[in-house]
């Protein structure tokens, strides 16, 4: 499909006047900085509504097929939405799991049937999705999954425990990992992939309270839940294959994803600005040598991420380490996340201890909820450690 410069800058004006025109108004509570984050029914009806509004418009899924609620345009028209989003600061897509890995993998390697169950109401709000990967014992170590699913007769009857569902309590499906045989010789021959439904008798979640003190993770408890045969993707045994498939998209390395903004962001210059006025021992705080060095190095880190999406979709740049930009991205970006928060309390000074709610706080505490927060993003999808193991394997090439 061949798009012309003049099309995508026509697009853009459009999206940018509808976001614009659209944005909704603060709704006098407290947001979610990042899907993971959605802790009550507020906030959960809130971004429900406002991502329906969005794929109403025809700015969400637009590279997914028409047949199951897309627009199946050009993915470069969905980058230039998603851009404009955040451009326009508008609130964050909730529903991440749903558009941006579930739906991606049902969309590729799902039967026509899971398509159309699935793919439009992920689109529209209808669904929310979680997923059931982490166990409490075993961490981001999926090979070790201990979670149950024994096959009988037209159902499979699932045991066992996840952790950190994001949504679990709201969710209407998981993509679960679960062990249908214990016997194999690798443990990763064992493992099955599920479209599981969450509201049947069976499935217990329990809202874990973050450092923040919000919520948005979930335990996640499988007691004889019994589930359609049907809802195992693929073939039994095939688990692991899927699930790895799946991390290619939370990861970013594999597009398909149906758009959206995961988190809200900001950028250095968002700091600076914020920043302007702060002054220790009667000197502005930005004028410090010391800590323009360090706003330097933010602002590098900065552009270095940008310039390297851009360098990734250019095979001539990047065939020196073919998939090496997109197999590191998470781990630069999540990394760089945590730095740069961190850097714009310290700026803060004494005031960076204020904390949501302290009417001192400067930007009513949004640097400090959003630096705590930014741990998550180091965590999941698998940890910066597991990150940098990858890219040191698969990119660099060396040594278990």
């Amino acid at each position: 499909m061949s798009v012309s410069e003049l099309e995508l800058t026509e697009f853009r004006t459009e999206v940018s006047a509808w976001m614009h025109e659209n944005n909704p108004k603060d709704p006098g509570f407290l947001l979610p900085q990042t899907f993971m984050e959605v802790g009550d029914e507020r906030q959960l009806e809130f971004l429900r509504e406002w991502q329906h509004k969005v794929w109403a418009a025809g700015y969400l899924g637009m590279a997914w097929p028409e047949e199951y609620g897309g627009r199946g345009v050009d993915p470069s028209f969905q980058t230039i939405a998603d851009q404009e989003m955040r451009r326009h600061a508008v609130p964050i897509s909730f529903n991440i799991i749903g558009l941006g890995w579930a739906g991606p993998l049902i969309n590729d390697i799902g039967t026509a049937e899971e398509k159309q169950k699935y793919l439009k109401r992920i689109l529209t709000a209808e669904d929310v999705w979680c997923q059931g990967f982490s166990e409490p014992e075993n961490g981001s170590d999926l090979g070790n999954a201990q979670t149950r699913a024994v096959r009988d007769g037209d159902e499979y009857v699932i045991n066992g425990q996840k952790i950190w569902t994001t949504m679990g309590n709201f969710a209407q499906y998981m993509i679960l990992l679960a062990r249908t045989n214990p016997d194999t010789r690798r443990k990763y021959d064992g493992l099955s992939f599920f479209l599981s439904p969450m509201n049947i008798a069976g499935v217990e979640t329990r809202p874990i309270r973050k450092l923040t003190g919000e919520y948005g993770f979930t335990e996640t408890f499988f007691t004889d839940a019994r589930i359609p045969a049907d809802c195992l993707m693929g073939e039994e045994g095939q688990g692991w294959k899927i699930a790895m498939q799946t991390l290619q998209y939370e990861r970013g390395a594999e597009a398909g994803a149906a758009g959206g903004q995961m988190m809200v962001r900001v950028t250095v210059e968002d700091m600076i600005n914020e920043l302007q006025g702060v002054s220790r021992d009667e000197a502005a705080v930005l004028d410090d040598p010391l800590l323009r060095d360090e706003l330097v190095r933010a602002v590098m880190e900065e552009k270095s991420q940008i310039l390297g999406v851009r360098r990734g979709a250019i095979p001539g740049l990047s065939s020196d380490y073919p998939g090496s930009l997109l197999l590191s991205g998470k781990l630069r970006m999540s990394e760089s996340t945590r730095r740069m928060r961190q850097l714009a309390i310290k700026l803060q000074g004494a005031e960076g201890a204020l904390y949501v709610g302290d009417e001192e706080a400067r930007q009513r505490g949004f640097w400090q909820r959003a630096y705590l927060n930014s741990f998550s993003a180091t965590i999941g999808g698998g940890t910066s450690q597991v990150q940098t193991n990858i890219v040191a394997e698969h990119v660099l090439g060396l040594p278990k």
